[in-house]
């Protein structure tokens, strides 16, 4: 796994990617940290349900200044670019 240009597999993930460093490995017995991808996609699928509909909902409310609304649709963004970026790490192997 010397090569940086070859494309992992689910075994390299596994084992650990080089360079990695966990600070708490070991410590006290306590296993190695893990990601919390499954977690994260959760969190990132309702913040954009909701922030879609609350940034929907203020705005079709005629009399609501619209600058909330906006930012909730842009958080909505945000979720969904983060939402993306998790299945892509999951679907890659990456364990979590």
């Amino acid at each position: 796994m010397t090569d940086p240009d070859r494309r992992r597999s689910r075994e390299d993930y596994a084992r650990g990617l080089p360079d990695h460093h966990d600070p708490t490995a070991g410590f006290a017995g306590a296993p190695p940290a893990r990601s919390a991808l499954t977690l994260r996609a959760v969190l990132a699928g309702f913040g954009l349900v909701f922030c879609l509909l609350a940034g929907l909902g203020w705005l079709a409310v005629a009399d609501l200044p619209t600058w909330p609304g906006i930012v909730l649709l842009v958080l909505a963004a945000v979720a969904a670019v983060d939402l993306v970026v998790v299945l892509r790490r999951k679907a890659r192997g990456e364990p979590g």
